[in-house]
């Protein structure tokens, strides 16, 4: 073990943890509060709200694209100067955005600030698992998870609250006093924990990475709005798959490579990538299809959309920490196997959803399926990376990340189009009821998603605590 973290003592530690979790709450807000803050931007700069979402959406874009170099930076430069660097990245992007005269240099405010975010969750990810002993990692970032959860979920309505009284711009300005501290506290409490290996920056490598992923991304982004037969999806789509490939190959022809793939041969973190990569996939399915569900569908307004998704969103973030506690006392399969059930329940339940069911159904459902999330999402985690050498986490922490990203812009895409494909196809049969049978026939394939995540929790996952399956 690196004699550095031998040396850190118990109170180092948490002084540590604390600030990881601080700045991930500050970072991890601001993914989601923009939506809110969408109809402000666009009147305030002048342009569409087709060229406004681009806030959000090229901001995962963005971030998508700099995970898989986050695995390179971590492991060849100090930990202490890679936070602060990834914490001033973030600050100058907030700078920027706050005094951005036109939508371009708003959109350079909003990549500097993805690039932050990006280093900021790898790295942290990757220092917990290493400062802490086996026995208390599923604990440690089970609570990472529940902080940087629970901070995009109640992000949407702070937001809405401060730009009523203060205007957008308030928004930008609380997170930059919150990391603005956070970046003088980490001067003086972080340690360079992680060690660093003799690696050279790979241009091609590099390159490869962003048109891999960021052409993936982008491709399945685009398809629920121009169709998978598109230049603006089909393309981007197509080069991101090709690139991919190429990067593949080169990756296991280097020696010492930009991100290291070959660890997807270890099988227990490859499972643990391919379950999370479902995950995700339902996951996102079900957090765009609730509010269809809830507005297009049964025609409630948007504020009910979102009394209806809260709970649920509310519980994921709860049950956090306690599925990592539970990680370390009883390994990952039992966890796996219950989380997996309660996700085909709650999605084989949603397919059954009429008109005339009560709302409250829908919402109970939802809390299911959450709950669900909120128990696999950190310790499939948390069991792949501890199947991995020391020095290859910050590879496994950045691929499995990566790969669960695509899987979630892959289950957005997806399932809405399968919605809207059956609605349109079966109009004449179902008349009125069209939009509710779409909606049923995509719950339908979560659950199929969901079956997949519970065969292979059933035969793919160790009855002890790691190795290999």
């Amino acid at each position: 073990m690196n004699s550095k973290i031998m040396q850190l003592t118990d109170r180092k530690r948490t002084l540590i943890f604390i600030n990881l979790v601080v700045s991930g709450i500050a970072s991890s807000t601001l993914s989601t509060a923009m939506t809110t803050a969408l109809p402000n931007l666009v009147e305030y700069f002048g342009v569409t709200t087709s060229t406004g979402q681009w806030v959000t959406s090229g901001y995962s874009l963005a971030m998508g694209m700099v995970m898989p170099l986050t695995a390179f930076l971590i492991t060849r430069f100090p930990t202490k100067k890679l936070y602060m660097a990834g914490i001033g990245s973030f600050i100058v992007g907030l700078i920027l955005s706050i005094f951005a005269g036109n939508f371009g240099l708003m959109m350079v405010g909003r990549i500097l600030q993805a690039c932050g975010n990006g280093v900021l969750m790898s790295a942290a990810q990757v220092v917990i698992l290493t400062v802490y002993p086996t026995e208390k990692k599923g604990t440690m970032m089970g609570t990472y998870g529940l902080a940087t959860t629970a901070a995009p979920i109640i992000a949407p309505t702070i937001a809405g609250l401060m730009i009523d009284a203060f205007g957008w711009k308030s928004i930008f300005y609380l997170v930059l006093v919150i990391m603005a501290i956070s970046f003088v506290i980490s001067g003086i409490v972080f340690e360079d924990v992680l060690e660093i290996q003799d690696k050279k920056f790979d241009v091609l490598s590099f390159a490869e990475s962003i048109f891999a992923f960021g052409g993936i991304t982008l491709g399945i982004g685009n398809i629920s709005n121009y169709g998978l037969i598109s230049i603006q999806a089909g393309a981007p789509l197509l080069i991101g798959i090709v690139v991919c490939v190429l990067f593949i190959i080169r990756q296991c022809s280097l020696e010492k490579p930009f991100l290291d793939v070959k660890i997807l041969s270890n099988r227990s973190y490859a499972v643990s990538v391919i379950s999370s990569m479902v995950l995700y996939l339902v996951m996102m399915g079900s957090s765009v299809m609730m509010p269809l569900y809830v507005q297009s569908v049964m025609g409630y307004s948007a504020v009910i959309s979102g009394l209806v998704t809260l709970p649920g969103s509310l519980a994921t973030a709860v049950v956090s920490p306690f599925a990592g506690r539970m990680y370390d006392k009883i390994g990952i399969k039992k966890i796996f196997m219950i989380g997996s059930a309660a996700l085909v329940v709650s999605n084989i339940g949603m397919s059954f959803i009429t008109m005339s069911t009560p709302l409250w159904i829908a919402v109970v459902l939802n809390v299911i399926r959450n709950i669900s999330i909120g128990s696999l999402m950190m310790p499939l985690l948390t069991w792949g990376t501890s199947n991995v050498p020391p020095q290859k986490v910050a590879d496994a922490s950045s691929l499995l990340t990566s790969f669960r990203t695509i899987a979630g812009s892959i289950g957005s895409a997806v399932f809405v189009g399968i919605m809207t494909a059956v609605s349109a196809g079966s109009a004449e049969v179902y008349g009125d009821n069209a939009l509710m049978h779409g909606m049923n026939m995509s719950f339908l394939w979560m659950t199929v998603g969901a079956l997949v995540l519970l065969m292979i929790s059933i035969f793919c996952s160790p009855d002890k605590m790691s190795g290999e399956v």
